[in-house]
């Protein structure tokens, strides 16, 4: 079972930061999509953003300007900048990886805003 592993999650203030990283074996090829979900408690997993295979960025629209999402091709790597985090950020959050012949997921990692 190929799996991705995140890390850079835990405790933060509302307006701090922190800068969760995923990583994808080298058996992993002909990634098209790196991106980025949340799930917060009693919710259902929400997209927050991705990186597509030309560098195009997406977000949703109550991360803009705070979350940055990035990547290293060569080390199947997805990073995401998260700044002035908010309660509202409260969440496991899931690293997604897609290729033209399936998905590949995180175990997910806690990311909790509170003061």
């Amino acid at each position: 079972q190929v799996q991705l592993v995140e890390s850079g999650g835990g405790l933060v203030q509302p307006g701090g930061s922190l800068r969760l990283s995923c990583s994808g074996p080298g058996s992993i090829v002909g990634i098209t999509v790196m991106a980025w979900y949340r799930q917060a408690p009693d919710k259902d997993r929400e997209y927050v953003a991705k990186i597509a295979g030309g560098g195009t960025t997406d977000y949703i629209d109550s991360v803009k300007g705070r979350f940055t999402i990035s990547r290293d091709i060569a080390k199947n790597t997805a990073h995401l900048q998260m700044n002035n985090l908010k309660f509202e950020d409260t969440a496991v959050y899931y690293c997604l990886m897609r290729t033209p012949w399936r998905d590949y997921w995180g175990q997910g990692i806690q990311v909790t805003v509170s003061s």
